[in-house]
């Protein structure tokens, strides 16, 4: 990816391979959120989503326009 890239080859001898790092550690609280809401899905909530709402209107009123 960074083949071309020199600098990016200088920030990973000095700060590491941040990227992987965040890589890895994202699938790992993906597998780990996986697992945990895996246990706590309800068969009828899993195959079906919940039906939306719609927000109530709120009352329209004028503005008051101003005076010349």
């Amino acid at each position: 990816m960074f083949q071309d890239a020199p600098i990016y080859h200088q920030l990973v001898a000095e700060r590491g391979d941040v990227p992987a790092r965040v890589r890895d550690a994202a699938g790992s609280i993906l597998r780990e959120l996986e697992h945990v809401m895996g246990a706590m899905a309800l068969p009828a909530l899993s195959t079906s989503p919940l039906p939306m709402r719609q927000p109530e209107a709120a009352p329209r009123t004028a503005l008051p326009l101003p005076r010349p």
